[in-house]
């Protein structure tokens, strides 16, 4: 079988980037990678430590179609009862996300606080 010597040509540069180790003039042994020399790390200088600001959150903004009554508004122990157990219970910050599986769909209720403090409450459903 012939390669044409466009083919060769072009797979030189390839070629010869493969054999790095015969920049320093050493080696490698089998198995074995040359050292690449890396800059030192530094570290930006720590002056003060400043306090981040306070996040509060937004209020929740609760969803309102035809027939979501029975779910917007309900605690996670209230869906439970009337879907059975979630098969996610995802927990981010003070925000819940709860999926019911059934045949017809996929149910995902979030839950959010509607007051600092307060247990969350359905406000969402996808």
């Amino acid at each position: 079988m012939r390669i044409d010597r466009g083919v060769g040509l072009v797979l030189l540069p390839l070629l010869a980037a493969c054999g790095g180790a015969a920049e320093t003039g050493r080696v490698a042994s089998a198995g074995t990678r040359p050292a690449m020399a890396r800059p030192p790390l530094t570290r930006p200088a720590v002056t003060g430590l400043a306090r981040p600001p306070l996040h509060r959150p937004p209020t929740a903004q609760i969803q309102s179609l035809p027939g979501l009554e029975g779910i917007i508004g309900s605690t996670p122990a209230q869906l439970v009862q009337q879907f059975g157990e979630a098969r996610l219970d995802v927990w981010e910050g003070d925000a819940r996300k709860l999926q019911f599986t059934g045949v017809p769909c996929v149910l995902d209720v979030y839950l959010y606080p509607v007051a600092p403090g307060r247990e969350p409450q359905a406000t969402y459903v996808d």
